[in-house]
């Protein structure tokens, strides 16, 4: 059974920093994309970074210079590094891999104050 396990959410003020870290156990993660969404309340899930197989990265507009994702083949992570907090980055986080089959995370809240 595949799981996806995210932690590291929580309330941070603005201008802060947190680390989300996603652990995969049940499937060898070489092969598959990684990735992080995220969905605000009333809004649909977007795409904030992803990571292919060979660690070409992609990162949304509002991601890009602040968030830092990285992936660690041997341990099973996916890791989403947040610099530079803004209230509007308050959402849940969701870990996201596939190829060719699809998982996804429970999710995980993000909340930021201003």
């Amino acid at each position: 059974q595949v799981r996806l396990v995210e932690s590291g959410g929580g309330l941070v003020q603005a201008g802060g920093s947190l680390r989300l870290s996603c652990v995969v156990s049940g499937l060898d993660v070489g092969g598959v994309h990684m990735a992080w969404y995220r969905q605000a309340p009333g809004k649909l899930r977007d795409l904030v970074a992803r990571i292919s197989p060979r660690y070409t990265t992609t990162y949304e507009d509002f991601a890009e210079g602040r968030f830092e994702i990285e992936r660690n083949n041997a341990r099973g992570t996916v890791t989403l590094q947040m610099n530079g907090l803004k209230y509007e980055d308050t959402a849940v986080y969701y870990c996201h891999i596939w190829g060719p089959d699809i998982y996804w995370g429970q999710g995980i809240q993000v909340t930021v104050s201003s």
